[in-house]
């Protein structure tokens, strides 16, 4: 299965900061695959994607993923430039298509901090960990 994870800029992080944390939406998807016995082969890490994109069906066509999960809608909303149109060629595929569905997380300042440093210093040689 494929995570569908959204990116936002740095600055919404006080804003909206699940949006920006690409690891927290990550992680979402992952426990819900691992509650239901898949495993996430691919992330899909996107902003205002068009639905025949072909980034989004290129495991679907080799027959690596047969299933997209994204944290919940808003994240799709974002991802995706249209979840409609993205939903219908789903179905013209046979490729499922879920949300998590599990509550965001509360964001403090120690976790807005943290999300903060992960995506700022990469090129600082920080890794995430």
């Amino acid at each position: 299965m494929a995570a569908i994870t959204s990116l936002a800029p740095l600055e919404d992080l006080d804003a909206d900061p699940f949006a920006v944390d690409t690891r927290g939406q990550h992680a979402m998807c992952a426990r819900w695959a691992a509650d239901r016995g898949y495993v996430v082969t691919r992330q899909l890490l996107v902003y205002g994607l068009r639905a025949d994109h072909c980034g989004l069906w290129s495991d679907v066509d080799t027959g690596q993923v047969d299933l997209f999960v994204a944290a919940n809608h808003r994240v799709l909303a974002r991802a995706l430039r249209s979840v409609e149109e993205f939903t219908a060629e789903c179905e013209r595929r046979g490729v499922r298509l879920e949300t998590a569905g599990a509550e965001e997380p509360r964001y403090t300042s120690a976790m807005k901090a943290e999300v903060h440093r992960r995506l700022s210093m990469p090129t600082a040689g920080y890794d995430g960990t």
